[in-house]
């Protein structure tokens, strides 16, 4: 792949919050879940754990903790992402490295052709989402992706010009 082509990939990615229903199949969340996998991290701790919930049951149970609650309802898959606190060793380090394991996967759903969002207001209610979903306290929820494949729709978006972003 060319550099062209990574940064088209890169710029044509959007958050997408509708969903055909069609479900996914278990190769194409190993791929996400494989390029989430290879994010960096300090001291390579990959400090990361995903729970993959696709059953209609507890998909509801995770909406209700959240104001985006139809997003995850109509999702055909969640992929909820902890940070290991064992294996951590420097907690800003370790936020960031989780940052780009999100963005690992977001970018290669969009390179399979689906839809995903990032959701962070569910953080408000961490502790009950880890509760339904049976796991520790060594995690902590950093995000849930929810995944699709697109509904009807094209998402638009825009950024600042880049003069705008580097500093002089």
């Amino acid at each position: 792949m060319e550099a062209d082509q990574v940064l088209d990939l890169i710029k044509s990615r959007r958050s997408v919050r509708k969903y055909s229903g069609q479900p996914l199949d278990d190769g194409v969340l190993e791929q996400i879940l494989e390029a989430g996998r290879w994010a960096p991290s300090g001291q390579n701790n990959q400090p990361w754990r995903f729970k993959v919930v696709s059953d209609a049951a507890t998909q509801k149970q995770i909406a209700a903790l959240t104001h985006y609650g139809k997003i995850v309802s109509n999702a055909a898959a969640l992929i909820c992402c902890f940070i290991h606190k064992p294996s951590m060793y420097h907690e800003v380090k370790d936020h960031q490295s989780i940052g780009a394991c999100l963005q690992n996967m977001l970018l290669m759903a969009h390179g399979l052709s689906l839809g995903a969002v990032w959701l962070g207001e569910i953080l408000k209610n961490a502790e009950p989402v880890r509760q339904v979903l049976g796991l520790g306290e060594d995690l902590e929820l950093m995000a849930v992706l929810a995944l699709g494949h697109p509904g009807p729709g094209a998402p638009k978006s825009s950024r600042l010009p880049l003069d705008d972003l580097v500093l002089g």
